[in-house]
């Protein structure tokens, strides 16, 4: 019931306030599209405040968990088409273009993956999966996340379950199946970390060998979640600009920017840190000069973004507000963490009216 109430007095400060608050897809127009993520409660528009802010502010939107396989495809021979095609549906009522996300991820996979042991039956699997999920949304959705994290730290190939049953060639070969499968869709790479030197190599060398089977590849995703006071703005750029040297898009994915102390760089949902109250220091908000920080650096990513707008396509928010974002369980457990430009209550947050003032000021 508490939830409820709260949720209602969002939507009413989002109604009140809407005419005051500027639009992100609005201002960025001209530039590039603005995304975001969404879960199940936000697709199915049961959060009253969500519902009113999401169409305002952007015009791109991820399914942040239901396109993955668990969920997806929960068995060897059943799909469940429930949540993704509430989707489609939400994005056609507002405008809203959909990237799927994602075909090709080692982690989330249903049990019975697992359990799958022979290299034809998986191949089987992996054939089924990517043309069944790719052809049922073809001409529906924008562009797809085909294979999503497949990259070690220094730029190798993940010791996944794919590279295990199908060999190193299993990355250019889900695009090929996702380019005849779904032939109108844009087709992306998409990783974190992939702007650090080594496993931008990494990620260059395996888009070259996609392209030189000849095989479409349309962009890159670079995830964007970074940390504090810490955003690595040099290598951010040379990626753009290495990346858009192949004759690719660059999105910046799934941004957001963390506030809480962490010991390790990067988004492996593996990892993990022991509980410690000392891990989790604003469990009632923000003091005014992390705010400020988290402005400053929200302005100067954007200022980047806008430098480069002719090679970036798309910058998406990896969840609405601070109470939806992942980082509150992740790599700690029960966190308040404040990555987002809007504060639980839906509220703008300063790093929001930064994001604006950067495009005002391009």
């Amino acid at each position: 019931m508490l939830y409820k109430i709260t949720s209602v007095l969002a939507a009413c400060y989002i109604c009140y306030s809407s005419a005051q608050i500027p639009s992100l897809k609005d201002v960025y127009h001209n530039d590039f599209a603005i995304g975001t993520a969404l879960n199940a409660r936000q697709i199915e528009e049961k959060d009253p405040a969500a519902a009113l802010l999401i169409p305002q502010q952007f015009n791109m939107a991820t399914p942040e968990n239901i396109m993955k396989a668990e969920v997806i495809h929960p068995e060897w021979d059943r799909y469940d088409f429930d949540l993704a095609d509430k989707l489609i549906a939400y994005g056609k009522k507002h405008n809203i273009k959909i990237n799927g996300h994602t075909l090709i991820w080692h982690s989330q996979l249903p049990p019975f993956v697992h359990r799958i042991q022979r290299a034809d039956s998986f191949r089987l699997f992996f054939n089924d999966h990517i043309n069944t999920i790719a052809r049922r949304y073809s001409g529906k959705i924008y562009s797809w996340d085909v294979v999503n994290e497949a990259l070690n730290e220094d730029g190798s190939l993940r010791k996944s379950i794919f590279l295990d049953k199908m060999g190193e060639d299993y990355v250019t070969e889900a695009f090929r199946l996702a380019q005849a499968a779904s032939p109108g869709t844009a087709l992306y790479y998409n990783d974190y970390n992939n702007e650090q030197p080594a496993k931008r190599a990494g990620c260059i060398a395996m888009i070259k060998k996609i392209q030189a089977a000849g095989v479409r590849i349309d962009g890159v995703g670079i995830q964007g979640h970074w940390h504090l006071g810490k955003i690595p703005l040099k290598e951010i750029e040379e990626s753009i600009l290495a990346y858009a040297a192949l004759g690719l898009e660059v999105m910046i994915t799934e941004l957001d920017i963390e506030v809480l102390p962490r010991n390790f760089q990067g988004a492996d949902v593996n990892r993990r840190m022991r509980n410690d109250p000392s891990l989790n220091p604003y469990p009632t908000g923000l003091p005014d000069s992390i705010q400020q920080q988290l402005a400053s650096d929200y302005e100067a990513l954007f200022k980047l973004f806008l430098k480069h707008k002719d090679k970036i396509s798309r910058v998406t928010f990896w969840g609405v507000n601070d109470g939806q974002s992942w980082l509150n369980g992740w790599p700690v457990r029960g966190r308040t963490n404040y990555p987002l430009l809007f504060d639980r209550q839906f509220k703008p947050k300063p790093a929001f009216y930064s994001v604006i003032a950067a495009a005002k000021h391009n």
